[in-house]
């Protein structure tokens, strides 16, 4: 985990896209995309039916890394409104048990928006934790400080002739966006439009590594 400062709170970032909150013991993540497969599969297009399981894997891993006692979950948990239905038994019930274990709260997003059943857990539409707004998507007007998803951010960089993609965060003073954390998500190059239209000038690429972070100014 790699320690860094954002609107006053001290966090660690996570290599896999999950952040933590010590001061809190809070663990966030976004854009999980659970059942994103067989979404596919149930429009024509086969996928291996195997990204929910490695996706709570890495969840499983997260958590025993950061030991939270709270997760939040910032939006499209699930990649449509029956998704947790069509979990993997093993899947949801290994979610479940992760959900009962700790407070687990499931930010909506514009996938899963409406679902009845997420395993367990609190549903929100959005939270203010300790002065930050917790969304999925940022809102350009937001004042407060803010962590979102929903973009799946990706930095893209030539290095020695070789195209290279890493998930990561992207900052400014008061805007945060999470990398997709689910294991069937893709990525948005992080100078995109969009992205840059919704976190405003200045933003950086925060690519988290074992012993630092890097940091990559992003042009408009």
């Amino acid at each position: 985990m790699v320690p860094f400062s954002f609107a006053g709170h001290d966090f660690a970032a996570l290599a896999d896209g999950a952040l933590f909150w010590p001061a809190r013991r809070a663990m966030l993540v976004a854009d999980l995309h659970f059942e994103k497969a067989s979404w596919f599969a149930s429009h024509g297009q086969m996928l291996p039916p195997y990204d929910s399981m490695e996706t709570l894997e890495r969840l499983q891993a997260a958590v025993t890394r950061c030991d939270p006692r709270e997760i939040w979950c910032l939006g499209d948990s699930f990649h449509d409104a029956a998704g947790c239905d069509r979990l993997p038994a093993t899947v949801q019930d290994g979610l479940r048990s992760l959900v009962g274990g700790r407070r687990w709260v499931w930010i909506t997003g514009n996938h899963d928006a409406g679902m009845v059943d997420r395993c367990g857990g609190e549903v929100l539409a959005e939270a203010v934790v300790d002065g930050v707004v917790l969304r999925h998507e940022a809102e350009a007007g937001e004042g407060r400080p803010e962590m979102s998803g929903h973009f799946h951010p990706k930095l893209r960089v030539t290095v020695r002739g070789r195209n290279i993609a890493r998930r990561c965060f992207v900052a400014t003073p008061t805007k945060l966006i999470l990398p997709a954390f689910g294991a069937l998500t893709g990525g948005l190059d992080a100078t995109h439009p969009e992205i840059v239209r919704a976190v405003g000038p200045g933003a950086q690429a925060l690519v988290p590594l074992p012993d630092r972070m890097l940091r990559f100014a992003l042009a408009a």
